[in-house]
């Protein structure tokens, strides 16, 4: 007899981890324990280790349920828990958190197998996800893929300069105020010109209407804090 594949899902909502367990019933037929906080998680990975482990868990980023005696606060510090432990289990995050800043740090720093969408989540996808963790591959749904594609181009065109002149701009009422302020690599100040076609190009690259628009949308990157 298959022994069916054992998943946690983690969440503090009851809606959500109903809404879940109907898309797994979609796909197959596993065995799915739930839990609304992590402690208990990473309690109950822990516990079933080497008797009954888990091969899959889905979990939230941000959990509303927090108390005084709450160690693990978030489903980073979850995943962070399981990693340290090396426990081999497959991490699927399942949250509404898209902004690309936490995204991008969440799965450059704690490189999860997957992330979905609460929102557009559906049975289909999920069931991919799971298709793909289980052969040791990564799934990213579209909206993440595309942030993570456009962070990673937009990272690499940036330079020196582009972050130096980014971090200054909301500290001048004026673009001229930062001539005589911004340096090229050679140590020499760019001039004033050059900085307005900087400026001009950063807005391209982050489709950004205005100076101020772009300094909102560099911080929503990460590019600056």
């Amino acid at each position: 007899m298959k022994t069916k594949t054992r998943i946690l899902v983690v969440d503090d909502h009851q809606l959500v981890i109903q809404g879940i367990l109907c898309s797994l019933k979609e796909v197959g037929d596993f065995d799915v324990v739930t839990t609304n906080n992590c402690d208990e998680a990473f309690s109950l990975i822990k516990s079933n280790v080497k008797t009954n482990p888990f091969q899959l868990i889905f979990t939230d980023l941000s959990f509303d349920n927090l108390t005084e005696d709450t160690n693990l606060d978030g489903g980073e510090e979850l995943i962070k828990a399981i990693k340290n432990n090396d426990f081999d289990i497959k991490i699927a995050v399942i949250t509404g958190h898209t902004e690309t800043n936490r995204v991008f740090n969440v799965i450059n720093n704690l490189k999860p197998n997957a992330y979905l969408l609460k929102s557009k989540c559906d049975g289909t996808e999920i069931g991919f996800a799971i298709k793909k963790m289980m052969t040791n591959d990564y799934y990213y749904t579209h909206e993440i893929h595309q942030k993570i594609m456009r962070r990673n181009i937009i990272q690499i065109q940036m330079d020196e300069v582009a972050i130096h002149i980014l971090k200054e701009l909301p500290n001048h009422p004026k673009i001229a105020n930062l001539e005589g302020i911004i340096k090229k690599v050679d140590g020499t100040f760019l001039k004033l010109r050059s900085i307005e076609t900087k400026l001009s190009n950063l807005r391209i690259d982050l489709n950004a209407n205005n100076n101020t628009d772009l300094v909102l949308k560099a911080k929503e990157l990460g590019i600056i804090d």
